[in-house]
């Protein structure tokens, strides 16, 4: 995942949303201990006073732990990480939701549109 940063919210939170996406998807997986704070500052272009924040953000959300001499390692509890993807999930298609919905598309008509994408891909290829 490339650290793209917008210019219409401050970096340490941006960064926080590209860490945090990394410990959902499985890149940093529960109980793995991630770079450090300068690693990942220089992987990211940021200062390192901005990861430092970003990752005492993480920290406070409970998906990352620090240990006294050896860094700071991705939470081992599942329980967390599977509600945080379903909240993403979530935020994911309420976004999606108010896109079709500023295009136009009723309620039943988006249900009726999630419903035919889903089977999609369970569709054989003729």
């Amino acid at each position: 995942m490339a650290w793209k940063f917008a210019a219409d919210a401050p970096i340490y939170l941006q960064t926080a949303e590209i860490i945090r996406l990394r410990i959902l998807t499985g890149d940093y997986p529960p109980g793995t201990y991630i770079p450090s704070v300068r690693e990942l500052a220089q992987e990211a272009a940021v200062n390192p006073n901005t990861m430092q924040k970003a990752l005492a953000t993480l920290e406070s959300t409970g998906l990352l732990t620090t240990h006294r001499n050896t860094g700071r390692q991705v939470t081992e509890s599942q329980d967390l990480i599977r509600m945080l993807r379903i909240e993403q999930a979530r935020a994911y298609v309420q976004s999606c939701r108010q896109q079709l919905v500023t295009l136009g598309f009723s309620s039943e008509e988006i249900t009726s549109l999630f419903s035919h994408w889903s089977g999609e891909s369970t569709l054989k290829k003729e």
